[in-house]
């Protein structure tokens, strides 16, 4: 039941944004280094055009995260910054699940300018988390882009009233400046949202398989850079974060779009993946989304069997419980 409640509560928030305009190793190689390592590209693509998001991307700045310069002899307050995930559609529902989403605030001395800078979806959380099965293509296709986006001011309202908006430091303009230009090259080599990170159980010794990318790591990441900086960070309260966890026993390496969906004698298995995203379509009504629960329950939980997409390509994890939770959990700063 409990995996039930908690699949229940991440499917919503899953389906409900998904969205889209259109409405080379052997197989048996398994890793040899756990986690998997994220693989960074050496500059971002062009995003296809069947992707469009619901709700359009960076609206209020800079899409391509740049920033502007400041003086070096500035004084910038950095801020903690953390609401609900959707909380604009659904107030503190997501919330009530510790389901959230982390930004930093910055606020300049000289200029008196407030900043907010964080990393998310292009297409809403939803397509990275799941494909859209199309009808003239084989493999599963995906808008799985995330990026960070910068823009002037922070919403104190909104990461104040079901969050947090916490002063954490003091950084000068030249420790900005550099923070700056290391945020443009980690935008365009690390673009793809990762939404699980895999371990083989709960406890505190477990192996983890695959880590997450997604906005609270993009916050650690900046953290850790300000600190090699020479940043002083510190909290009043405890800096916890939310995290997304599967729980398998080691995985297999199946293959990637070419090499599964390419070849006649992998269709048994390219059947298999397409069948276990199909339960995860987007739009469904209410009676299909109630068999597409009991689907996934049988799947995951009865087969033990899950498809994971990573680094673009597909991994088969063995299914332990507790099998899924979200976690809010501490995470120093550095």
């Amino acid at each position: 039941m409990r995996f039930l409640l908690t699949l229940l509560c991440f499917t919503l928030d899953m389906l409900s944004c998904l969205y889209v305009r259109a409405h080379t190793r052997p197989l048996s190689q398994q890793s040899s280094r756990w986690p998997v390592p994220y693989r960074r590209v050496d500059e971002r693509p062009d995003v296809d055009s069947y992707c469009e998001a619901l709700y359009p991307f960076c609206p209020n700045g800079d899409r391509d995260g740049r920033i502007p310069y400041m003086r070096d002899t500035d004084s910038i307050s950095v801020y903690r910054l953390q609401a609900p995930v959707w909380e604009f559609k659904y107030g503190d529902l997501m919330g009530k699940f510790h389901i959230m989403h982390d930004a930093i605030g910055f606020s300049s001395a000289e200029t008196e300018s407030n900043y907010t800078m964080e990393w998310y979806e292009l297409f809403q959380l939803g397509n990275c988390t799941f494909p859209h099965l199309r009808a003239n293509a084989s493999a599963p296709f995906w808008c799985n882009q995330g990026a960070a986006c910068f823009f002037e001011g922070v919403d104190d309202v909104h990461w104040s009233q079901n969050g947090t908006l916490e002063k954490i430091g003091v950084i000068t303009g030249d420790m900005f400046n550099d923070m700056a230009q290391w945020v443009q090259e980690d935008n365009q080599t690390g673009i793809y949202y990762e939404t699980w990170t895999v371990r083989s159980d709960p406890g505190p010794n477990a192996t983890v398989w695959f880590e997450s990318f997604d906005c609270s790591q993009f916050v650690h990441r900046t953290y850790r850079k300000l600190a090699d900086l020479g940043a002083k960070l510190s909290s009043s309260s405890p800096t916890k974060y939310t995290k997304v966890y599967l729980y398998s026993g080691e995985p297999t390496y199946l293959g990637n779009d070419s090499t599964i969906f390419g070849q006649p004698s992998m269709k048994d298995l390219a059947a298999d993946i397409q069948k276990f995203y199909y339960t995860f379509r987007p739009h469904q009504s209410y009676v299909d989304f109630a068999i597409s629960l009991v689907d996934i329950y049988e799947k995951v939980v009865v087969h033990k069997n899950f498809y994971l997409y990573y680094n673009s390509e597909y991994w088969h994890l063995p299914m332990k419980p507790p099998y899924m939770q979200i976690v809010y959990e501490e995470v120093p700063l550095p």
